[in-house]
């Protein structure tokens, strides 16, 4: 075997045995994109947290909205597409679909780091609970918004939960012809992967190190041995097998349903706790969107049901004001919930104190 060749493989292993001995501080979101047949994209995603009530609501937000960060170099935009969103806090948007079927999914990452203040840096600031509304808000598909991002027009900064956690994150968005892109903040500087290849994303580590864990597990064979674990590089690893392993089809309603049981497969059963790592936690919710019909489904762990939302069939016209459906404190809410949306005051965007 020749030297380079050994090295490659001893700096993998070497890494893989980080990943996997290495304990996941982070708490367990997952995220998965499918690609059926015909067009058929559909992007999954779990929410999970140590405290159980996020004070989660959807909210439908139409075209021509005014937005700000709330912050104290605020930066403003106006909506040029109508979404359905899922918040957390009512001062966040965490995961939400566009109504050109971009989707954007916020999830936890410890090892974020944002640009420090300068003096010399006047930028407006936007707080990571707006990131995803903003995408949403701005682009139809991964490349436009990868285009724009790149631009840096804003200066992220970070937030902390009201549960008093820093709020550290990175953002997956894919549109409706699958492709994808993942944005983190490592050391201070914007990194992105952009690429219909990116179809998975759990938490730690950073993302360019999940990438050979991925291609480790790829050479092995799912159906030969899967890490079973909830820690985010095991659930990577399953995710990134079944996502590709599970039948391609075109029929939408099975397409979720795959969805909808890849998902739960990286989901944290409730109840589970692990010593020394409070923040590996319960999944809270999952939400799977299809982005080729344009429907919405979002499902509490604390109930039976499953609900959606028709976005062909809602409203987003300039001028028709925000909606809500009122999820905190409904676990029962099921079925289709596309008329039931009601007139509401916007939330506004959690903040840091500067």
């Amino acid at each position: 075997m020749k030297e380079s060749t050994m090295n490659s493989r001893l700096v993998t292993a070497s890494l893989l045995c980080v990943l996997l001995i290495t304990p996941s501080n982070s708490d367990a979101c997952s995220r998965a994109v499918y690609f059926g047949k015909e067009g058929q994209t559909v992007t999954g995603r779990t929410m999970d947290w140590f405290v159980s009530d996020m004070d989660t609501n959807m909210w439908l937000y139409p075209r021509g909205l005014e937005r700000t960060s709330n912050t104290k170099t605020p930066f403003n935009w106006k909506s040029k597409y109508g979404s359905v969103v899922v918040t957390i806090y009512e001062g966040a948007t965490a995961d939400g679909m566009n109504e050109k079927g971009l989707v954007a999914n916020l999830l936890y990452l410890a090892e974020a780091k944002y640009a420090e203040v300068k003096s010399d840096d006047k930028r407006p600031t936007l707080p990571i609970s707006a990131w995803a509304q903003y995408v949403l808000d701005s682009y139809a598909t991964t490349a436009e918004a990868v285009e724009g991002l790149r631009k840096e027009e804003f200066r992220m900064v970070p937030i902390l939960a009201p549960t008093g956690e820093p709020g550290t994150v990175h953002l997956s968005i894919s549109d409706a012809s699958g492709d994808s892109a993942i944005f983190e903040f490592i050391d201070g500087k914007l990194t992105i992967h952009h690429g219909k290849q990116y179809q998975v994303m759990t938490n730690s580590p950073i993302f360019s190190e999940q990438i050979p864990l991925a291609n480790y597990w790829k050479a092995i064979g799912g159906s030969t041995m899967l890490p079973g674990t909830n820690r985010a590089t095991d659930r990577f690893a399953r995710l990134s097998y079944y996502i590709n392993e599970a039948t391609q089809t075109a029929d939408p309603r099975r397409a979720v349903a795959t969805v909808f049981s890849i998902m739960r497969n990286a989901s944290v059963p409730i109840g589970i706790k692990i010593p020394g790592q409070p923040n590996i936690a319960d999944t809270l919710w999952l939400t799977v969107s299809d982005q080729k019909n344009k429907v919405y489904y979002y499902q509490d762990t604390n109930s039976p049901s499953i609900l959606w939302v028709k976005l062909n069939e809602l409203d987003f016209a300039m001028g028709s004001g925000p909606r809500k459906l009122q999820l905190d404190g409904n676990p029962d809410v099921g079925g289709d919930q596309t008329k039931n949306f009601k007139p509401a005051a916007l939330f506004e965007f959690l903040a840091p104190t500067e």
